[in-house]
């Protein structure tokens, strides 16, 4: 038998590097691409539209941007807003999803099928047909508008690493391979910021609500700054295990909302080891006080090395993918693992992201918990549900509690006559 593996959503003629979810829509937005080598391998933005079709979460291809020579290789999404960050550029792209009516919608999916087309997994094609005639009366028109590009890194070799959206949507983060961070207006592109963050690669970076900057890089180190000012340095070890052979390096850094405490905050991180040894070191997962940025639990996430995190909308869960195709979600406030697929992908995950629990979030979830979507080299889409955990009510523990009571009375009563 082959390995177990997650339902695969969807499938692109190319490899799949970045992931991010509309909630007003129900857009699932995947890129990547084969770079500027002439391989035949396309480069695009694929738009999917969410749908429930018989109780199932399904996905269909409904707009195709390309990219011509340049693969995606990371994203951010601000409203209806795309960053995309494509060689040693940032492309901004407006979209707007529209909905056809009538015959002109079927019409349209037909024509784009035919322009498109993208391989689908086997059985996925009666799915769509069959969500075209009973799920929806209107079909989905995305249309992309090229906004504003700009060069965000210089090195010899440069490459844009990572990009994220402030709080209120006004400014943008992008840090690459040489070191340096760069804030750009939005939709401008006017550069407001720009200093050396780290020495070598910027790894990766988050922006919190109060502007400050977490930005982790190959030098080890993991800063937290206010504009380009340095406010601390993480130190992960401090309440954690030691490793005095085994330097660790920071992979991934992202902010979460506190569930239950709008004005909490808390950061996550994951570290790795610096570098590959025969028999590998574990990985590690750090939830950090998003105030004084004091480490406040750390824990084992496993033998594979950690390729991209993320943190659902809630801040309630964590989604981690591996080097070797794994794909896990944590619950944020234990660093506890509920879910795990062993090398669902089969080669490195490159992106993964949560369903929002806003908008058409709760519609398209159903009965689960939680939906991770994960993406990979392997140009596959994949979907990873998590069902509702069942709790008993209490009402029914004071009933058994009560119950337990009664009958230990008796058998007292019946063993040692006169006992009351």
């Amino acid at each position: 038998m082959g390995r177990r593996r997650a339902p695969e959503l969807y499938r692109a003629p190319f490899p799949l590097y970045a992931l991010q979810v509309d909630p007003s829509a129900g857009l699932l937005i995947a890129a990547g691409g084969g770079g500027a080598a002439k391989t035949g391998i396309k480069n695009g933005v694929h738009f999917l539209q969410l749908q429930r079709i018989n109780g199932r979460l399904s996905a269909s291809l409904v707009h195709s941007h390309d990219t011509e020579t340049r693969a995606t290789m990371n994203l951010a999404l601000a409203g209806d807003i795309l960053a995309a960050g494509q060689d040693a550029h940032c492309q901004l792209l407006h979209f707007q999803a529209h909905q056809q009516k009538g015959n002109k919608a079927e019409k349209a999916g037909k024509t784009g099928s035919k322009e498109q087309g993208p391989r689908q997994r086997k059985g996925a094609a009666p799915a769509e047909k069959k969500c075209g005639v009973e799920t929806q009366q209107e079909g989905l028109e995305v249309r992309i508008e090229n906004l504003q590009v700009v060069q965000t890194d210089f090195s010899p070799d440069p490459l844009q690493k990572v990009v994220c959206f402030n709080h209120d949507n006004t400014l943008l983060a992008t840090g690459g391979t040489d070191g340096y961070i760069r804030v750009w207006k939005v939709p401008s592109l006017e550069k407001v910021l720009e200093f050396k963050a780290h020495e070598g690669e910027i790894e990766d970076l988050a922006l919190g609500p109060d502007d400050k900057l977490v930005t982790v890089g190959w030098d080890l180190k993991a800063s937290v700054w206010q504009k380009d000012q340095l406010v601390t340095q993480l130190h992960w070890q401090e309440n954690g295990p030691t490793f005095s052979s085994t330097p660790y390096r920071y992979q991934a850094c992202r902010f979460g909302q506190v569930p239950d405490q709008p004005a909490g905050l808390r950061l996550f991180t994951v570290q790795i080891p610096h570098k590959r040894l025969r028999q590998p070191p574990p990985c590690y997962l750090t939830a950090w006080d998003g105030s004084n940025f004091l480490p406040l639990r750390t824990k084992s996430c496993g033998h594979e090395v950690i390729s991209c995190l993320n943190v659902s909308e809630s801040g309630t869960f964590l989604g981690l993918g591996t080097v070797t195709g794994s794909v896990a979600i944590y619950i944020a406030f234990s660093l506890q693992c509920l879910y795990y697929m062993r090398e669902s992908h089969g080669i490195v995950v490159t992106d993964v992201a949560f369903l929002p629990e806003k908008g058409r979030g709760p519609e398209l979830l159903g009965s689960h918990e939680t939906a991770l979507f994960s993406v990979a080299v392997d140009s596959r889409c994949q979907l990873h549900l998590l069902p509702s955990r069942r709790s008993v009510p209490v009402w029914l523990l004071l009933l058994v509690c009560v119950g337990l009571i009664v009958v230990t009375i008796l058998l007292l009563q019946s063993a040692f006559p006169g006992f009351l």
